[in-house]
């Protein structure tokens, strides 16, 4: 679940790390710099909406929006 910019950093790091890719090898895929990247996954860089699009798709992944309704049942229904 998102809800901050460091939890969104959070989960493009894990799902890098998951495609075993280097920061910079993640940036060339979507022609941004290391450093950007980095910036990123700590949360601390405004990305577009485009680059976010990008940088999912490079690493296999889709964002998937849903009322907080729905999400709050769903990590009910997970605890049990």
């Amino acid at each position: 679940m998102l809800v901050s910019e460091q939890n969104l950093g959070y989960l493009l790091k894990d799902a890098r790390k998951r495609r075993h890719l280097t920061q910079s090898e993640a940036g060339r895929l979507v022609g941004l710099e290391q450093a950007v990247i980095s910036r990123i996954e700590q949360g601390c860089h405004a990305m577009r909406v485009d680059t976010l699009f990008r940088l999912l798709t490079a690493l296999n992944y889709e964002l998937l929006l849903q009322p907080r309704e729905e999400a709050m049942r769903q990590k009910e229904q997970d605890a049990w």
